[in-house]
């Protein structure tokens, strides 16, 4: 089915399965190997191990409310090519989401149990910012993008220094989230001011804490 002969109900059908496959167990389907493949598991205390299973299930709690986002963009984005490149993004995500639960497998833990929260908000945020106009959409993009790198070089610093696997994962986040925040920008995202994106800021830091322990 080509994209101008998609029906309202169409787009809502095929958000409900990206949801359902966003938020079902088991990895994702994705196209690049995970950047920890090689590396070496590490021995590593209760104490760093739990750590290390929080910030990367912080992590997968973000990349489940990037996977919302962009949907909810996409489904309400006035122009076209606006909802196409939304859809490119969710799709490039879907590479973090599959990468994170995987290396929570391989701590023998699992992801938020707070993740269907998460989507259902960044659904409603996303299809509101994509309501208001296209430019607000990529704003909100890039505003978001640049509060995740913000968190992941937080995480850098925060993993047990033997924990190669998780940090490999992190280290290629990093560089394709600067990227989209890059991208949405210059598709004419228009820039937030601080204030804006001071209370994106907190509202994160619920969302980190919650999923860190959850």
């Amino acid at each position: 089915m080509s994209e101008r002969n998609l029906s309202g109900l169409d787009r809502l059908l095929i958000q409900a399965d990206r949801a359902l496959r966003t938020l079902s167990p088991g990895e994702p389907c994705h196209t690049r190997p995970s950047p920890a493949k090689e590396e070496p598991e590490a021995e590593f205390s209760d104490t760093e191990r739990r750590h290390s299973v929080g910030l990367m299930r912080v992590n997968h709690s973000g990349e489940v409310c990037a996977q919302a986002l962009y949907q909810g963009q996409a489904l309400t984005a006035k122009l076209p090519e606006v909802r196409g490149e939304m859809e490119r993004a969710a799709d490039e995500e879907i590479d973090h989401l599959a990468w994170c639960e995987q290396r929570l497998r391989e701590l023998d833990s699992r992801p938020s149990l707070l993740n269907p929260l998460w989507y259902g908000l960044s659904f409603g945020l996303g299809a509101a910012a994509g309501k208001i106009s296209d430019r607000i959409s990529l704003g909100f993009v890039a505003a978001t993008e640049e509060r995740v790198c913000k968190h992941l070089r937080n995480h850098l610093q925060q993993l047990p220094p033997q924990d190669k696997k998780s940090r490999a994962v992190v280290e290629q986040m990093l560089i394709d989230e600067d990227e989209h925040a890059h991208a949405a920008l210059a598709a004419g995202g228009k820039r937030f001011p601080a204030p804006v994106k001071g209370a994106m800021s907190l509202v994160a830091k619920v969302m980190t804490s919650a999923s860190y322990k959850i």
